[in-house]
């Protein structure tokens, strides 16, 4: 079976064999082994040039540019940067780690933002010093350390504030992102009582941006940041969450993000010139679902953002956006080889197979950590026997080392099959770790009936290289 949740250049032969663009999962497991995490090129590049066109179309439609930045958080090498600059995007990172690839891989700095709840000095300056274009600030301390730093240098760092809009949205909540109760940004709500701890000397405001005693941590960031001569805003940061299915979550956000530009104006005089809506778009993980379509939530948010502005009687700033599951995620798939397979009777006095396979949480811990469901299917062979209930685990010692909770697979599967997980391009490898000292799977390209090596396979001399004694 192919189609979603597999990339677009998956087919299956008579055979019952499985091809990626041309390449039989039988001569990817003879060329690289298994595990590996396997990249449909096309798939990836083709899903990041619509995206783009699909969002530059709809707000053209209502007078806005927009901007697509690719979540490099999601799964970023070299490569990938490269691939989704060349298809028009710019990159979003979170991490200095992720900004050194972005920079290496070509990507100019004036096409990268920077993210982080906790953003060190270092990659503060890493930021200014390669004149990255924008800099999402996080936290009402985190503005004067960027402010401090940028003055040092001479420079006036390009900042946008990232609010919490109070809609949740996505799926599990440990990726649900604009509630208040959790780490990122500054909430739009509250006032006296709920402005965040001052622990920084504030610096002296600017006319029009006294603080009051109801303004929100939001707006007391934003009139921070127009106080600091150190400080262009450019604009305000919203992301509500992620795997989200139900796009009127962007709708509601985008109406409470303008609303504020919007209450800043009236204040300052200053309306800020972008609105990011950040990412979160879903896709299917299993048979059966729906992602959601790139053209339809564009045109929807577009006319969302178009009645919001004309009803508070502003002009229209210039959007961004931050897709990175949507574009990487069914790209990907990860090859296993089975190993021990293990009938167990359950409570219910059904029997389910465990079917062990020769990776497991170190390179896919996202059904631990959120209970996220995948799909499996045995792809090296054809098989005409009955389907049984069965649990795709690892050789990790845990318990919970699951790989994809229930999923009907083949009466005869045994040892030495070919199994593959499918939609595992978005947070597989960049969650990777090395438990249990198990090296991570290398990441495979494959494009045009040939494959090649974008990170290699980890050696246990990898591992003991690190180890000083």
């Amino acid at each position: 079976m192919t189609g979603e949740p597999w990339s677009r250049g998956v087919t299956r032969s008579d055979d019952g064999v499985l091809a990626v663009a041309g390449v039989s999962v039988h001569d990817l497991a003879a060329q690289h082994g298994t595990p590996a995490y396997v990249l449909d090129q096309a798939d990836l590049r083709s899903r990041a040039s619509g995206y783009r066109r699909a969002f530059e179309t709809a707000f053209a439609e209502i007078g806005a540019g927009v901007d697509v930045y690719y979540a490099g958080k999601a799964f970023l090498s070299l490569a990938v940067a490269r691939w989704v600059h060349e298809e028009g995007l710019r990159v979003d990172t979170a991490t200095g780690g992720e900004l050194a690839i972005a920079l290496r891989a070509g990507v100019p700095g004036a096409d990268i933002g920077l993210h982080g709840n906790n953003k060190s000095d270092a990659e503060i300056v890493a930021a200014l010093d390669n004149g990255v274009g924008r800099i999402i600030v996080d936290s009402l301390v985190e503005i004067d350390r960027v402010a401090d730093l940028a003055g040092a240098r001479g420079v006036v760092a390009p900042v946008m504030v990232r609010v919490t809009t109070g809609v949740h949205a996505g799926g599990h909540e440990y990726i649900s992102t604009a509630h208040e109760d959790q780490k990122f940004g500054l909430s739009v709500a509250g006032g006296s009582g709920e402005r965040e701890r001052e622990t920084v000397k504030p610096s002296a405001p600017s006319a029009g941006t006294t603080l009051q005693d109801d303004d929100s941590p939001a707006m007391t960031a934003l009139l921070r940041v127009v106080a600091r001569p150190e400080l262009h805003l450019l604009g305000i940061h919203s992301h509500i969450g992620s795997q989200i299915l139900d796009p009127s979550g962007f709708e509601v956000a985008a109406r409470v993000v303008l609303t504020l530009r919007a209450q800043l104006a009236e204040r300052t005089g200053v309306l800020v010139d972008e609105v990011d809506l950040g990412g979160g778009y879903g896709i299917a993980y299993l048979p059966g679902e729906v992602a959601l379509d790139p053209d339809r939530i564009a045109k929807d948010v577009a006319a969302s953002v178009a009645a919001s502005a004309a009803g508070l009687g502003t002009p229209l700033p210039r959007f961004s956006i931050e897709p990175g599951r949507a574009i990487v995620g069914p790209a990907g798939l990860t090859l296993y080889t089975v190993g021990t397979v293990k009938p167990v009777r359950i409570d219910d006095g059904r029997t389910r197979t465990y079917v062990s396979v020769d990776g497991g949480m170190s390179d896919n811990i996202r059904p631990a950590l959120y209970g996220a469901q995948y799909h499996a299917e045995i792809v090296g062979r054809l098989s005409s026997a009955e389907p049984v209930l069965a649990r795709v685990v690892g050789k990790h010692c845990e318990s919970g080392d699951i790989v994809v909770h229930e999923v009907q697979l083949p009466g005869d599967v045994r040892a030495g099959d070919l199994l593959a997980v499918a939609a595992t391009g978005a947070y597989g490898r960049s969650m990777a770790s090395n438990y249990n000292q198990v090296p991570r799977p290398p990441v495979v390209a494959v494009a045009d009936g040939s494959s090649r090596v974008l990170l290699r396979r980890e050696t246990v001399e990898d591992l003991l290289a690190l180890d000083q004694g």
